[in-house]
C-alpha cells in the first residue's frame, strides 16, 4: 500500500537516464526515487497525483518533480511520455553550486514541491521530446540547455500546496501513503473519518491532526480534490448530465458539489464542460 521505492537504471556511456515510456495505459503506482524527474506528456490524458495534488493532464503537460516526492501517472488510454531522470551530482559534484547555475540551482530547490511549466514555449517542449533520441554527449549539453531556459523563463507554478513538505521520517511518509493510495480507489464512496483512520491504526481526532500536519491539507479537502478531478475527467469524456456526474464522483448532494467545483476549478460544472472541446462519447445504456 505505500509507495514502491524505484531505483532508476543508468544506461552506460551516460549519468543519466532519459526515456519515452509508452503504455495502453498509465496505470496507479505509486512511487518515489532520489532522482528530478522532468516529464513531457506527449499523447494521451488522464490524471497525475503530486504528493497531495491531484490534477488532469493533456499532452503537453510538463512537470520537474524533485527526489523523494510521490507520484504517478494514471489513464484510461494510451499515453506516452518523454521522461529524463537524474542526479543533482549527474554533471559532477557541485556542479550546479558554480555561480552561473544559480537560477537552475535555486529551480532545482523549488521543485521539491514539484513544478509546472504552463507556459513553456512549444519549442522548449520539442527540445524535451527529442531528448530520448538523442545520442549520450547532445543529450547532456541539451538537457543543461532545457534546464536554463526553464530556470530563466520564470514560467513554473508549484504544484503542492504551501503547507506540504515531503514526510520528514519514512513512518510518517508511510501512513499518508497509505491513506493516499485507499482514497484513489475509494473517493467515489463515502468516505468516513474512523475507517480511513483505523487503515493507520489511530484514533479519528489523532489522524485528523497528523494528516493536516503531514500533508498541509485536511482529509475532507484531499477528498474534494480527488471527486472534482473525477467530475472533470466525466464532463469532458462523457454526455452525462451535470446529476449523474456529481452522483458517480462521489457527491450525493448537487448544491454540495457545485459549491466544490467552484472552489477548485473557479468555474461552473457547465462551464468547464464547454470550455473543454472535447467530444463527449456517451456511456453505454444511457439514452
Amino acid at each position: 500500500m505505500k509507495p514502491r521505492y524505484e531505483r532508476p537504471g543508468v544506461p552506460g556511456g551516460t549519468t543519466f537516464t532519459c526515456f519515452t515510456r509508452r503504455d495502453k495505459a498509465f496505470g496507479f503506482a505509486w512511487h518515489f526515487h532520489q532522482e528530478y524527474e522532468l516529464t513531457l506528456i506527449t499523447v494521451g490524458s488522464g490524471t497525475r497525483y503530486v504528493g497531495t495534488s491531484v490534477e488532469g493532464y493533456l499532452p503537453g503537460d510538463l512537470v520537474l518533480l524533485g527526489p523523494e516526492l510521490p507520484h504517478t501517472y494514471a489513464s484510461g488510454e494510451r499515453s506516452e511520455a518523454a521522461v529524463t531522470q537524474f542526479r543533482h551530482d549527474f554533471l559532477g559534484a557541485g556542479f550546479f553550486d558554480l555561480p552561473q547555475f544559480a537560477a537552475i540551482r535555486s529551480m532545482l530547490n523549488e521543485s521539491a514541491r514539484g513544478l509546472y511549466f504552463g507556459g513553456a514555449r512549444q519549442e522548449l517542449r520539442a527540445e524535451i521530446a527529442s531528448l530520448p533520441r538523442l545520442a549520450p554527449a547532445v543529450q547532456t549539453v541539451r538537457l543543461l540547455g532545457v534546464l536554463q531556459c526553464l530556470a530563466a523563463d520564470g514560467v513554473a507554478s508549484p504544484i503542492t500546496g504551501a503547507g506540504y513538505a515531503a514526510a520528514p521520517s519514512s513512518a510518517v511518509r508511510d501512513r499518508v501513503d497509505v491513506v493516499c493510495r485507499y482514497l484513489q480507489e475509494a473517493h467515489t464512496e463515502p468516505v468516513v473519518l474512523d475507517e480511513v483512520a483505523a487503515l493507520v491504526h489511530m484514533a479519528p481526532t489523532s489522524f485528523s491532526r497528523f494528516f493536516r500536519r503531514a500533508i498541509g491539507c485536511t482529509l475532507t479537502d484531499y477528498v474534494n480534490q480527488l471527486r472534482v478531478e473525477t467530475a472533470c475527467r466525466l464532463l469532458t469524456t462523457t454526455a452525462l448530465p451535470v446529476t449523474e456526474v456529481a452522483a458517480r464522483s462521489g457527491y450525493r448532494n448537487l448544491a454540495n458539489f457545485n459549491r466544490r467545483f467552484r472552489e477548485l476549478k473557479a468555474m461552473q460544472p457547465s462551464q468547464y464542460r464547454a470550455a473543454h472541446q472535447v467530444q463527449p462519447v456517451k456511456p453505454a445504456g444511457l439514452r
